[in-house]
């Protein structure tokens, strides 16, 4: 089995051997990185899709941009796109893409199905969020959920790249404190356990990190003036799944819906401050 790229080479990237020492890495750290997995054009491609899908104008349920000043808060005229999904073709077919599916089902070691997709644009000056654990939203019972984060631009720590905090996929879910709402737009925080540290994780685009649920992770704020930290976020969750919050409508890797039983204290993943008003106080 090989797993190829689409960009214009063509090459392989993961062979069976490859794919074994992602998911001792992803076993060991709780995260692994697949370098390349989506090819240039394909991102360019997904960028121009999203950017024409937030210009067409809100959506209830899944992007509702507002006016912004100068002065305000950018994620206002930039919000994340939730469940794109269901409503853009190209979004369904990342989702589902047999490539993510093939390094997923070796990183479960069965079926996966995928739960919810994301899209974030974290434009200049926009706020990040605070180390937190997914399935802390999503309450995936047995186990846990699985992310497949997708790079849309060069990410690194000035334009607010994620942080990881290997081990913590070992642990239980915390009880998150709240966070600082200067630098965070979601209000739930989980401070690094002792002993344990952030560690960034730089990408370009076409990577796709990997990493369970219940590994704590978050991102700073974008502090460059003009550079954007766009990523497409999925979320899976084994065939073995009994229970999932009822926010996420999982899908088989073929798309039919497969439903599941509801959790309880499931929700969005990151329970949003207040939007921010005219006064805000950028962080760049």
């Amino acid at each position: 089995m090989t797993v190829t790229g689409n960009g214009a080479t063509g090459a392989p990237i993961l062979d069976h051997a490859g794919l074994r020492r992602h998911r001792e890495g992803f076993e060991e750290d709780g995260f692994t990185v697949v370098r390349g997995l989506f090819g240039a054009d394909e991102i360019d491609r997904l960028c121009g899709e999203f950017a024409a899908l937030r210009e067409a104008g809100p959506v209830p349920g899944h992007v509702q941009p507002r006016d912004s000043g100068p002065d305000a808060d950018p994620l206002r005229a930039w919000p994340r796109v939730m469940h794109p999904h269901e409503i853009n073709d190209m979004a369904r077919e990342v989702l589902l893409d047999a490539r993510l599916r093939t390094v997923l089902q070796t990183l479960l070691g069965e079926e996966v199905l995928a739960a919810q997709s994301m899209f974030y644009f974290k434009p200049p000056g926009a706020r990040g969020q605070a180390l937190h654990q997914d399935n802390f939203y999503l309450r995936v019972e047995p186990g846990t959920c699985v992310a497949a984060w997708v790079a849309c631009d060069v990410i690194d720590r000035e334009n607010g790249g994620l942080e990881v905090v290997p081990g913590t996929h070992r642990m239980e879910l915390f009880c998150p404190e709240l966070a600082d709402a200067d630098v965070s737009f979601a209000r739930e925080y989980v401070p690094p356990p002792p002993g344990l540290e952030t560690v960034p994780v730089d990408m370009r685009p076409g990577d796709v990190l990997f990493f369970n649920g219940s590994l704590v992770h978050g991102s700073q704020p974008n502090r460059t003036a003009d550079r954007f930290r766009r990523s497409f976020i999925g979320h899976y969750v084994g065939r073995s799944a009994e229970r999932i919050g009822a926010f996420y409508r999982t899908l088989s890797m073929s798309g039919a819906r497969v439903v599941l039983p509801e959790s309880e204290g499931a929700g969005p993943c990151g329970t949003e401050f207040a939007p921010q008003g005219p006064h805000w106080t950028r962080t760049a």
